[in-house]
């Protein structure tokens, strides 16, 4: 079946009498010989969710209190030694990553994960492959074939983080992907009201590893949030839909606006990113001025948000006025009307410049 009748269909009860939907199961405790507890064997709401995720993905889905849990999960599950890592990638993944570096439990090999020559240099040895893609927050795309192909040659996993893509737009696992992580705090809740975390895998070893990390880690999610999770996947291909259209149309029109030096946009899903001429001051003007757009931290809901990403000690590394942002539901023209014009204060007020190239 299509994914848009797939994120409908799947996960759902079923026998005559059935609630079309899992309710919010609240419950850490079953009746019966078998001593069923919540943390050790899940719930129908989990079940539910990672149903249809892993329909959506091509695997078997275990749902984590947040994505850092699924990444720390990830890591858990494979131990790996030796760690090719993006050098744009999301920056709570590198801090976690640090610290184990730190404590002498991992190497890692740092790459640009668009520069695929380099990456597959950095594949002989390596236990794991960690690919973002697209990148948070420079929206690199990177070669999964290729990849994915170079990793299983020389025995090495391959994670694939697909928050910003969604199963919508991509299927790591079809490419030869040994793990898909999401946030599925990001687009797959949609609405900004909840946090949970999922990882994927078609191989029954790791599905079972991935299980037991959540088990003996005690990174379960909650009971509101599974359902809420799936409620929102529910309506993921429709949201993605229009959401990558209007990412698509104002990609378009940023390239021709006066103050934009650069637009990152890799042509699909509803990220992207945009460097304004005059940098941190002109960058943080314009997130300052939108009246529609919401500036916040995080993404993939219904709503549009931006904001300037190397104000932060783990983003110092990108261009310092790079805004990143992840394009909502609203009517295209609506944002541009808001978009355009705190751009054009930007740059009538001085903060920013007229770029030398567009």
């Amino acid at each position: 079946m299509h994914r848009s009748t797939l994120a409908v269909s799947s996960g759902r009860p079923t026998g005559v009498g059935s609630p079309l939907n899992h309710p919010v199961v609240l419950a850490s405790n079953f009746r019966g010989e078998e001593g069923a507890y919540a943390r050790t064997h899940g719930t129908a709401t989990w079940e539910g969710l990672e149903e249809c995720i892993g329909a959506l993905e091509g695997g078997q889905a275990t749902a984590f209190a947040s994505g850092m849990a699924a990444a720390s999960a990830a890591l858990f599950a494979l131990a790996p030694k030796v760690l090719v890592l993006p050098t744009y990638s999301y920056l709570g993944v590198r801090a976690l990553v640090t610290d184990l570096v730190e404590q002498g439990r991992i190497d890692v090999r740092p790459v640009d994960i668009g520069d695929t020559a380099a990456v597959l240099d950095a594949v002989d040895g390596a236990d794991v492959v960690w690919v973002e893609t697209p990148t948070n927050p420079t929206l690199d795309v990177a070669d999964l074939d290729a990849i994915c192909a170079a990793a299983a040659s020389s025995g090495a996993a391959v994670v694939v983080d697909s928050t910003f893509a969604t199963p919508i737009c991509a299927r790591p696992i079809e490419h030869g992907a040994t793990i898909v992580i999401h946030s599925g705090t990001k687009f797959i809740g949609g609405h900004s009201d909840l946090m949970i975390g999922l990882a994927i895998t078609a191989d029954a070893v790791v599905h079972d590893r991935l299980r037991h990390a959540r088990l003996v880690n005690g990174s379960v999610p909650g009971a509101l949030e599974a359902f809420l999770a799936l409620r929102g996947l529910r309506t993921l291909p429709l949201r993605m839909e229009r959401a990558e259209a209007n990412a698509t149309a104002l990609a378009e029109r940023l390239r021709s606006h006066a103050i934009v030096q650069e637009v990152r946009y890799p042509g699909f899903a509803a990220m992207l990113a945009f460097v304004v001429a005059g940098g941190a001051e002109a960058a943080d003007a314009v997130c300052r001025n939108v009246r529609l757009l919401v500036p916040a931290t995080s993404l993939g809901g219904v709503e549009t948000t931006l904001e300037r990403r190397q104000k932060y000690a783990g983003d110092a590394h990108v261009p310092p006025g790079l805004i990143r942002m992840s394009v909502g539901i609203e009517h295209v023209d609506d944002l541009w009307a808001d978009l355009s014009a705190a751009l054009d204060t930007a740059l009538d007020t001085g903060c920013g410049q007229r770029a030398s190239s567009t």
